[in-house]
């Protein structure tokens, strides 16, 4: 098992109210913003007619991506349409620069496209999506990087100095994410053959595994259709937060609080 949940990107088309509400209730701050956003720039997820910022959790990265105008014009866009609404949107994960062509290799053997890796990739760094008709769920990266043997590397889609930014005074890391679909076992299935790791069923839930925490496939039951529905954070102090997101006015339960469509199970 080599896959690293390095990172959890959001969709939705509230940017400042979703970034105020998760620097106000985690404690959470922007390490990067696309610059490709400014008039007169392209340049990341600006090509796909977005704008993003990314906040670090201690070594892993939580982004929003949020369409440059509203409608079906961009990925984004048709995705919060499909969806109903705003929510998770795509896991990226690390894989080791050893390991990287041959799971290319294996994926495209299945007949599995692959898609965008120019635009995403840099000296140092290379990546790929994987098509969202051929592996579903949520749209999938695999990405290699420089310094991949230390836990705190680097990560192509922030800036250098991420670790000036990261505060894990109340939340310490991501633990897992949650997928939902009409069937969970099949889906479990074919991602753990396109992602080559066995899958496994845990209290009647199938699962794969990473170096973070299993990615689970859970039968949808918010009126929602196929997608990321949550992820799992590990914090300091549940009770607390939830007390929190109460005075903001975030909906919540007694392990779970939601921001722009995304459940964040806390653990």
């Amino acid at each position: 098992m080599t896959l690293r949940l390095r990172q959890v990107a959001m969709v939705g088309d509230s940017y400042e109210e979703t970034e105020k509400s998760l620097r106000d209730l985690f404690g959470l701050d922007v390490a990067y913003r696309d610059p490709g956003h400014r008039p007169g720039r392209e340049a990341g997820v600006s090509i796909f007619g977005l704008r993003n910022f990314v906040m670090p959790i201690g070594n892993q990265f939580l982004e929003l991506v949020s369409p440059l105008s509203p409608g079906p014009d961009s990925a984004g866009g048709r995705y919060i349409e499909r969806r109903g609404g705003p929510g998770g949107y795509m896991l990226l994960f690390q894989v080791t620069r050893s390991d990287y062509e041959s799971r290319l290799s294996h994926i495209q053997e299945l007949g599995v496209r692959l898609v965008a890796g120019g635009d995403i990739s840099e000296a140092g760094s290379d990546a790929v999506h994987i098509h969202p008709k051929d592996l579903s769920g949520c749209l999938v990266e695999l990405r290699w990087c420089e310094n991949e043997d230390r836990e705190d590397g680097d990560w192509w889609p922030v800036e250098r100095d991420w670790r000036e930014h990261s505060n894990t005074g109340l939340v310490e890391r991501i633990n897992g994410a949650e997928i939902q679909t009409s069937d969970p076992l099949a889906l479990a299935q074919r991602w753990g053959q396109v992602l080559q790791e066995d899958y496994y069923v845990d209290d009647g839930v199938p699962k794969i595994s990473t170096l973070d925490g299993p990615v689970r496939f859970i039968e949808a039951f918010d009126g929602r259709p196929e997608g990321l529905g949550g992820i799992d954070l590990k914090v300091r102090d549940r009770a607390a937060l939830v007390t929190h997101a109460k005075a903001l006015g975030l909906p919540h339960a007694e392990d779970m609080i939601e921001i722009s469509g995304l459940r964040f199970y806390l653990v």
